[in-house]
């Protein structure tokens, strides 16, 4: 499973760094074109907006893979294992769910839509540029499966960073010390 993983890895951080090249590129070009030749391109302008959607997507996509989401685990951290551990499952579910219902169905209706509209510069069916969308969304949906047997079976580590217990044991020192004035 890890190198399907590192495969899926390794496809969407081309992806992501390829449009961000391309994006680059054409960007300076626009800026060469308008300000030394004298002649803005309306189609380099268009396709950069589309490739900075689909960088994005392919980047939320990869940092779902990596479980980098963000998130505020205080509550979390001080839960018993068996709780933590399904409480990551929930939320891992709770993606898979919002991945195939917004992305993958939603996009896949997008895409279906917007076929009979033509961009303006270049001529292309939207429904094209909204592709990554359904894509995206089954990558999310194979991270989530992946994330799910990985925290059941313990491949993936659920342990409180040792800054997190260090901070849970100082605030939790001082309330006990706290207590102690009070009674004392």
């Amino acid at each position: 499973m890890e190198k399907f993983r590192t495969a899926l890895n390794k496809a969407l951080e081309l992806l992501a760094g390829l449009s961000m090249a391309v994006m680059v590129i054409l960007t300076t070009y626009q800026v060469i074109a308008r300000y030394i030749f004298n002649s803005p391109s309306t189609w380099s302008e268009e396709l950069v907006g589309y490739l900075f959607g689909w960088s994005t997507l392919f980047g939320a996509t990869i940092v779902s893979g990596e479980r980098g989401h963000m998130n505020i685990p205080i509550l979390v951290d001080r839960m018993n294992p068996g709780m933590r551990k399904a409480f990551h499952i929930l939320w891992e579910v709770v993606a898979f769910l919002f991945s195939a219902t917004i992305l993958v169905f939603g996009g896949f209706q997008v895409s279906k839509l917007a076929m009979g509209q033509q961009t303006s510069s270049l001529g292309v069916a939207v429904g094209v540029f909204y592709w990554v969308m359904p894509i995206c969304g089954v990558v999310i949906l194979l991270y989530s499966i992946l994330n799910i047997i990985g925290i059941a079976n313990g491949t993936i580590s659920l342990e409180v960073a040792d800054e997190a217990s260090e901070a849970i044991a100082k605030v939790e020192a001082e309330k006990a010390a706290a207590n102690e004035k009070k009674e004392g």
